[in-house]
C-alpha cells in the first residue's frame, strides 16, 4: 500500500524554489523592497524635441521618484537611474525625501532644490525614448529599487507623453 502525501501550496513553492525551478517574473511585475519608487515619467517633453541647452525643452522631460514609506526618511545620494541603452544619472548630492515626498529628476541645466523638490541632470540630452524604453532605478548598494518598461502605444493611451506607475 502506498501512502500519498499532498503538499501545501507553501511547501510546493518552497520545493520548486529549492530546486531552482521558479519561473522568471517580468521585471516590471516584480516588487522591490524599497521605500523609493518611480511614480511616473514624462518621457516625451511637450513640443518639438530640442536638446539645446539654451532654449531647448529637455527640462520638460522628467522622472518623478516618491518616498512611499510612512515613517522612513531617505537620502537620494548614491541612487542611480538608468535607461535600456545604458544612459544613467547618479544622485551625487544629498537630497532628502521625507515620507510622502517626491522629487522630479529633470533634464537640462538648473539649480537643485530641496524646497522645490527638483534635481537637474545637468545634461541637455534627452534620456527617455519617445516610443519605448525601460527605466531602472537602483539603490546605492546596487540593488534594484524599481524598474518599468513602457511603450507609447501600450502605456500612454491619451498620448500626452506622461505615464503613471505608482500612484
Amino acid at each position: 500500500m502506498r501512502i500519498r502525501r499532498t503538499l501545501t501550496a507553501a511547501a510546493t513553492t518552497a520545493a520548486i524554489t529549492a530546486l531552482g525551478l521558479a519561473m522568471a517574473v517580468p521585471a516590471q511585475a516584480a516588487e522591490y523592497s524599497s521605500a523609493l519608487k518611480i511614480k511616473g515619467v514624462q518621457y516625451d517633453a511637450p513640443g518639438r524635441d530640442s536638446n539645446k541647452c539654451s532654449g531647448g525643452n529637455t527640462a520638460a522631460e522628467y522622472l518623478t521618484i516618491k518616498n512611499y514609506s510612512k515613517t522612513a526618511t531617505v537620502n537620494l545620494k548614491g541612487y542611480k537611474v538608468k535607461d535600456a541603452a545604458g544612459n544613467s544619472f547618479t544622485f551625487k548630492n544629498s537630497h532628502t525625501l521625507h515620507p510622502g515626498d517626491q522629487v522630479s529628476l529633470r533634464g537640462g541645466r538648473g539649480t537643485d532644490s530641496d524646497a522645490k523638490n527638483v534635481v537637474y541632470r545637468q545634461n541637455c540630452n534627452f534620456i527617455w525614448n519617445n516610443d519605448k524604453d525601460t527605466i531602472y532605478f537602483y539603490k546605492p548598494t546596487g540593488a534594484r529599487a524599481d524598474v518599468h518598461a513602457y511603450t507609447q502605444k501600450a502605456n500612454d493611451k491619451d498620448r500626452n507623453g506622461y505615464i503613471t506607475y505608482h500612484g
